[in-house]
């Protein structure tokens, strides 16, 4: 089948989407309500906690995956593998060579570069099964904008969550720019690279077993 088979992304996106949803306002009210750090950590980056949209890539990666190789597109494999792979190791790397190069953990330069370097990550994961690539891309936007919607209140309106809490060392400043350095971009960048290419992971392991029991059926 052609990789560039038509797949109803709106579709697939949207029940997903909605769920994450109700995942990011379960979390924020058990935050405002001091639960339990364990599950609902207010503490800057959110320190895993066990409620989050994050712990949700894997699975609708792979739901995704299956979908998708089930409507017929199915991906190059190796090449597939090897881009999503690459798109993995660059944001570590990336965080290696800053260390090495001596720069600040926290700067607008690091920072730049962890945002640009998203954006190539987050391409090479699309283009590694464009077809699953383009849900997974949806998917990310559906899942971030009301995250950084979120932080937007919760950093003007100074709520105590992991959603307006500035990371060690980021120096005082207006709640806008807060926001922009904190909430807008990294959303919208690093949790977009972050969404496509371990979705992306997930989801060729899915179409493999997708490819396999549709052989076995044969």
């Amino acid at each position: 089948m052609s990789d560039d088979a038509p797949v109803s992304t709106g579709r697939l996106v949207l029940v997903p989407a909605v769920i994450t949803l109700g995942v990011t306002l379960l979390r924020l009210f058990g935050e405002l309500q001091g639960w339990s750090p364990r599950l609902f950590n207010r503490e800057a980056g959110g320190g895993l906690a066990l409620v989050g949209i994050a712990w949700l890539v894997p699975i609708f990666g792979a739901w995704f995956g299956w979908s998708v190789a089930r409507r017929g597109s199915v991906p190059r494999f190796g090449r597939a593998l090897g881009l999503t792979l690459l798109a993995l190791v660059l944001m570590p790397a990336l965080g290696f060579a800053t260390r090495a190069a001596g720069l600040p953990e926290v700067s607008y330069t690091t920072f730049g570069l962890y945002v640009v370097g998203s954006i190539v990550g987050a391409v090479l994961g699309y283009l590694a099964w464009p077809a699953l690539g383009r849900t997974l891309l949806a998917y990310a936007f559906a899942a971030r904008i009301p995250v950084a919607l979120v932080m937007l209140f919760a950093i003007f309106g100074s709520w105590g969550t992991h959603y307006d809490v500035a990371p060690p060392g980021l120096p005082p400043m207006a709640p806008f720019p807060k926001w922009v350095l904190i909430g807008l971009l990294p959303q919208l960048s690093i949790w977009i690279w972050f969404t496509i290419v371990f979705g992306m992971l997930f989801g060729l392991g899915a179409a493999a077993l997708a490819r396999r029991r549709a052989y076995a059926t044969a």
